[in-house]
């Protein structure tokens, strides 16, 4: 079968887009993925047995609501005149479409009307996302009016996979019936992340953050509490791997805190590579606000990373954290409060054994929540919408 991905999203960054892809793969499907390209990227690359083309570039510095929707309808427009194009000369079984944004759903209008079915992938809930973006007030006409625009592309599709049961229960609220959605979490993949011996530091303590720059993630909070142990742990050094928005402003704040020693920012890495430089991590955080009602329920991509990877966990102690996660695997801390995050590191810091037994019940978690365990869940879905149709 011949399968369409398509996302604005950068592939080699999405671990959940790339597990879908190489698992069609891998059962001999021919997997196409539309993509977002970085400036150094070629437009066509052939990953893993996956066709990926790259057909815009994206700088990820959106400031304002004109700049962010203009590039996304770019991406639009552009997906669907080489969605029709690619399947003229062979027709697509089955469309994977990632949201956000959901109405991304439309480029596949050419593949519907030939009565190709389409899936919708809700990675994070649009009007929720974009509320917590550009401070927009729940309940005002744009609100509504990015609610409906939900209900109409979860319309359009024939299933709509959702990231986790919180919104599940969201979305089945409001936008879709329970019998046209799967809620699948991202997994990490064990091939990808699992426990490897980890090379000493001397005398450094390393902290890692992965992931996108926004406000909601609350990274800030965290580089708040890292110039409050400095003292304490002289050789702490907090490393963040990521692009986005806040990014400027944090380096700022780090700059401004005199802990630009401690603080290390890096560029994106692919999801091989980032993973090796997780497993040499003393400690991870996910700082997440729960002041966001988005970033409250958004559930992390990294925690189960970190825990295949047997690395300890201090994480805010979120709706969707506290949802799926207790407190003999991780080590919860009040979220926004930059005190009692530096208080949790300062315990882990001084005390190797505890971070011993939030590793052990992780990782026996991590084991049976992977995407090895997972992935014909998924399999299973496409094979019944594409036998529908």
């Amino acid at each position: 079968m011949k399968v369409c991905m398509l996302a604005y999203a950068f592939y080699e960054s999405d671990t959940r887009i790339q597990q879908y892809a190489t698992a069609l793969a891998e059962r001999g499907d021919e997997v196409d993925v539309i993509a977002l390209r970085r400036e150094t990227q070629p437009f066509y690359e052939r990953l893993h047995g996956v066709n990926v083309y790259r057909i815009q570039s994206r700088t990820v510095n959106e400031q304002g609501r004109c700049s962010y929707l203009y590039r996304i309808m770019r991406f639009l427009f552009a997906a669907a005149i080489f969605l029709a194009r690619k399947g003229r000369a062979r027709r697509y079984g089955l469309i994977h479409v990632h949201s956000v944004p959901d109405f991304l759903v439309f480029a596949a209008l050419a593949p519907k009307l030939a009565k190709t079915p389409v899936i919708l992938d809700i990675h994070d809930l649009l009007p929720e996302l974009y509320a917590s973006k550009f401070d927009l007030r729940r309940g005002s006409l744009l609100f509504r009016l990015l609610i409906l625009i939900e209900k109409w592309s979860i319309s359009f599709s024939d299933h709509v996979i959702i990231a986790n049961h919180i919104w599940e229960e969201r979305l089945v609220s409001r936008s879709v019936v329970a019998g046209k959605c799967t809620t699948i979490r991202n997994y990490p993949d064990p091939t990808v992340f699992f426990p490897r011996p980890r090379h000493k530091h001397s005398s450094k303590f390393v902290i890692t953050y992965p992931g996108t720059l926004n406000w909601h993630q609350g990274v800030d909070v965290a580089i708040r509490a890292i110039a409050k142990v400095t003292a304490e742990i002289p050789g702490v050094e907090f490393h963040i791997y990521g692009e986005g928005p806040a990014k400027p402003g944090l380096m700022k704040l780090a700059d401004n805190l005199n802990v630009t020693s401690h603080i290390k920012f890096h560029d994106f890495l692919p999801t091989e590579q980032i993973a090796a430089v997780m497993a040499e991590s003393d400690l991870a955080v996910e700082p997440k606000r729960g002041s966001s009602s988005f970033g409250n329920e958004a559930a992390s991509t990294k925690i189960l990373e970190f825990m295949a990877l047997r690395v300890p966990l201090i994480v805010s102690n979120t709706k969707v954290h506290l949802y799926y996660y207790d407190d003999t695997m991780v080590k919860f801390f009040e979220s926004d409060n930059e005190l009692e995050l530096a208080s949790c590191i300062l315990a882990l810091g001084r005390d190797p054994r505890l971070g011993e037994k939030l590793t052990a019940r992780a990782a026996a978690h991590a084991r049976v929540n992977n995407w090895g365990k997972k992935k014909d869940e998924y399999l299973h879905l496409v094979d019944s919408l594409s036998a529908a149709c």
